[in-house]
């Protein structure tokens, strides 16, 4: 559970910068999470850069903070959050989302009959269809369905609340998911979050299978693939990272859904790393600042032999 927050307020390019200067990084404290937002729709050149930490932070974490800004830094500001979770807080009284095929809301919302219904309560894992880029991702799932896309086998990698997987089985009702998070916490929150959408968990077809796991490291994730459907929604770092285990885990023609990453630059290095570990464009979206990228894995890879 987090506990302090730090935050820099600056235009929308600066905290764009400070990101991208993150994922240059080779050495960072991982109990620092941080992400870049903008303040408000009505201003979208007002942002601010967030950092999340399990105790109080230090100078150490400031100049950590104060250094991804290229010259003089904003002024940073620490606050101690209370003792909820604060996921879980940002995402009470959240509006539904309509996405495409989807309505995505809290129980405090009614369904709505016309299109693909999920509940999903607010909770310590991200993905409730707020963030545009999930909200994107669900968008871009019902074009793939529409485009003649057949997933047999789906992996939802970083899959936080397990929608983006349930969404992908409502689709492809005979897929076998699997889910993986690197956040134990997430376990039990898919597993509630599915009783409450009435999907089966379970290793057949229909159903969805959930894994504690960092990145595509898990033998069950390797077991259970090929994947002919594998979605990503995470940052840019890690894509960038991942694209060779993607281009082992997903089959010749299979589709992947990816996520997380500004458009510009932090785009152009996921794509330029996708595209050395064998796939090319399909489609691509972007809401927001956020590109959501659907690529498609090369029947042909490499130099003959």
């Amino acid at each position: 559970m987090t506990s302090w927050k730090l935050s820099a307020f600056a235009p929308k390019r600066v905290v764009q910068a400070a990101l991208l200067a993150h994922d240059e990084l080779d050495e960072w404290d991982f109990d620092l999470v941080i992400a870049g937002r903008e303040v408000a729709e009505d201003k979208p050149d007002d942002w601010v850069l967030e950092g999340w930490y399990p105790a109080k932070p230090g100078k150490e974490q400031k100049q950590a903070l104060a250094g991804l800004f290229a010259g003089k830094a904003p002024k940073i500001t620490v606050e101690q959050l209370p003792d909820e979770d604060w996921v879980t807080l940002s995402q009470q009284n959240a509006p539904p989302i309509r996405a495409g095929r989807f309505h995505v809301h809290t129980p405090d919302h009614p369904a709505d009959p016309d299109l693909i219904d999920f509940v999903i309560p607010a909770s310590q894992a991200f993905g409730t269809g707020q963030h545009r880029t999930t909200a994107g991702c669900l968008e871009m799932l019902g074009h793939m369905k529409a485009r003649g896309v057949v997933a047999r086998d789906v992996a939802d990698i970083g899959t936080g609340t397990g929608l983006l997987g349930f969404a992908a089985l409502a689709l492809w009702p005979r897929a076998s998911v699997t889910l993986t998070d690197i956040d134990a916490v997430c376990a039990p929150v898919v597993e509630d979050n599915a009783a409450l959408n009435g999907i089966a968990m379970g290793p057949h077809a229909g159903e969805a299978v959930m894994v504690v796991a960092d990145g595509m490291d898990h033998p069950l994730i390797r077991l259970r693939g090929p994947y002919d459907l594998l979605i990503a929604n995470i940052l840019a770092g890690p894509l960038v990272s991942l694209a060779p285990d993607f281009g082992k885990a997903v089959s010749p023609g299979g589709s992947l859904l990816l996520a997380g990453l500004l458009a510009g630059e932090q785009e152009a290095k996921v794509r330029r790393a996708m595209k050395r570990a064998g796939f090319r464009m399909v489609a691509r979206l972007q809401r927001g600042d956020w590109a959501i990228l659907w690529l498609r894995r090369r029947f042909r890879f490499g130099r003959a032999r």
